[in-house]
């Protein structure tokens, strides 16, 4: 089981689940504790765990139903709690968001200013998606997303280029890392392929690089 103190997104493990939780709860009362585990996407025991933190904290009250079920609602209490988790993570979420656009947009910048023109990202998501809007403006035309393995064409109109072996094929040269997946392994692969020079790295993912010999 994961440690409950780990955060993810500014917000604990537990915190994270009890908002599932509670975003489960308010659409289907009558869930049972294997279907509430199966919706919030833990085991069984944690799912059972958080109910009964919850209802022990005031958040859920429990009521039989027929058929020997249970149906659990959402007290004042839990609503207000379930007010407070979600504004802590809209908080640190679009904190994050400005810290990734501040630190991609130096890396467009750097890169622009080193003359860099066959520019791929690396990654498909999220904060692939980041990367892309901070590149507005900087002087920097990105010629498409690398993601190995993927079987989709595009990623917000730029090319999806399967493997880093297509992407060198195609005459990509530098390549900024943004995937929040495995990237302490991506960034040493591109580094093989690219070499530390052609290899950009935003400081939040805080990967251990070898541009001048060092970590970053």
């Amino acid at each position: 089981m994961p440690d409950p103190k780990e955060t993810v997104e500014g917000l604990t493990l537990v915190d994270r689940a009890t908002l599932s939780l509670f975003a489960t709860l308010e659409v289907k009362q009558d869930v049972t504790q294997r279907g509430l585990a199966t919706r919030i996407g833990v085991a069984l025991g944690l799912a059972n765990g958080l109910l009964k933190r919850a209802v022990k904290k005031g958040f859920v009250k429990v009521q039989q139903a027929p058929a020997k079920r249970y149906a659990y609602y959402i007290t004042p209490k839990g609503f207000a709690e379930k007010s407070r988790l979600v504004s802590e993570y809209l908080s640190v979420s679009l904190g994050f968001f400005r810290q990734a656009r501040e630190e991609f947009a130096a890396i467009h910048a750097e890169i622009a200013a080193r003359g860099h023109f066959q520019v791929a990202l690396y990654g498909n998501g999220e904060l692939a998606e980041i990367a892309l809007i901070s590149a507005q403006g900087c002087g920097v035309e990105l010629k498409g997303a690398i993601q190995p393995g993927s079987n989709v064409a595009n990623f917000l109109n730029l090319p999806v280029i399967g493997s880093i072996e297509g992407a060198k094929g195609l005459g990509i040269e530098t390549v900024i890392l943004a995937s929040t997946v495995s990237p302490q392994q991506d960034y040493d692969r591109l580094v093989e392929h690219f070499g530390a020079e052609h290899v950009f790295v935003a400081p939040l993912l805080h990967v251990t690089t070898t541009r001048n010999g060092g970590a970053e």
